[in-house]
């Protein structure tokens, strides 16, 4: 195709972005500039709030963006199905509150866009230079980043932080999943359902934006246990498949195993000396199948870094293990009991919500 053509059809296709936020602070203000400086500039700008109690509405009002409101605490897949209805370009580009956008973010998304006509959805990453200089988020955003860029161009989910999609299909599979009252795996889930429908989604690396979250202990665990390894545990167990792909790949899921087995031999070695050797031995094993990205961490921060952040990746791998195991033994253990208590056979209950009916399976009230 060539570049006049190109540019003739990344002229004509228009794009909206939608930016959901919660009392989004000086982060929104960053990422409002941010989107308002890029060149070209998306067909429209649509902020929802979803019940702020901070300036985050005067800041989109000052920059003349349009707001839209969900009235209280919805969640994002609440907002975001709100900015979409309202949008009326071809495609939608969802970014959270908390990033910011390089000035030739549309552009390069346009550009993605035309040249592969066969996509309906694409995702891009975090780059490698979070906005806090703490460990906790350096760490946390560059194994985002890192992931993201080692994965195959073909995508199986979808990433509400920085992720595209033609509308028509998005208002044709029902928008985000509403269950979801808090920042969890809406986007993930909406990626499956991508899918199972034959929809193509592409991984974009050119395609990258600056997070500027800083998290801590506390914020880590509960949002990596709670709010996405427990919830995707039951996604995966809902569709039954674990495609090799981003962190569901074939080496992560021997990571989690292996980091498993050293904590049960640790404690075994409590009892039996013996143990702490094998304990010792799948240690090494790890510090192995870690390699390529401790390397990674090394040339992007130096030895010091990837040396502090073994143990937090190391428990990443385990508690990642623990919450599939529950939700697992959960699910059986609801078996066992429908099983038992019940004369006939258990019904199958699909949780209801106010936008979506996945696969078209009936509902249960």
């Amino acid at each position: 195709m060539s570049e006049s053509v190109t540019s003739e059809k990344s002229c004509t296709l228009t794009v909206a972005v939608v930016i959901p936020v919660y009392n989004g602070g000086h982060a929104f203000e960053q990422c409002i500039a941010s989107v308002l400086a890029a060149n070209p500039a998306p067909d429209e700008i649509i902020v929802v709030d979803d019940g702020s109690t901070d300036h985050s509405c005067d800041v989109a009002r000052r920059q003349g963006v349009r707001l839209i409101h969900t009235g209280r605490q919805q969640g994002p897949a609440v907002a975001r199905n709100l900015g979409v209805q309202a949008a009326k370009s071809d495609w939608i580009f969802f970014i959270d509150a908390d990033v910011t956008i390089t000035p030739d973010t549309v552009e390069i998304l346009k550009s993605k866009i035309v040249h592969d006509q066969s996509i309906d959805a694409l995702i891009g990453s975090y780059d490698n230079s979070p906005g806090a200089p703490n460990l906790l988020s350096q760490y946390k955003n560059l194994l985002h980043h890192y992931t993201h860029q080692q994965s195959s161009s073909e995508g199986f989910t979808f990433w509400g932080a920085c992720g595209a999609i033609r509308r028509n299909v998005f208002l044709e599979l029902g928008g985000f999943d509403e269950s979801y009252l808090r920042p969890s795996i809406e986007d993930i889930e909406l990626g499956y359902r991508l899918n199972a429908a034959n929809y193509k989604i592409a991984v974009h690396r050119d395609l990258q934006v600056k997070h500027l979250k800083r998290w801590d202990s506390s914020s880590l665990l509960r949002t990596d246990v709670f709010q996405r390894a427990i919830p995707w545990s039951k996604l995966l167990l809902k569709y039954g498949q674990m495609k090799n792909s981003l962190n569901l790949s074939h080496w992560c899921r021997a990571r989690v195993a292996v980091s498993g087995l050293i904590v049960l031999f640790a404690t075994l070695g409590v009892v039996w000396p013996v143990m702490l050797w094998v304990a010792a031995g799948l240690m090494v094993t790890l510090l192995i199948l870690d390699f390529p990205i401790l390397n990674w961490f090394r040339r992007e921060r130096g030895l010091l870094f990837a040396v502090k952040i073994i143990p937090w990746h190391w428990f990443s791998h385990f508690y990642s293990g623990i919450a599939f195991a529950v939700v697992l033994a959960d699910q059986q253990l609801s078996k066992l009991k429908g099983i038992f208590l019940s004369e006939g056979p258990v019904p199958s209950v699909v949780a209801a919500n106010s936008s979506l009916n996945p696969e078209g399976i009936e509902r249960v009230s």
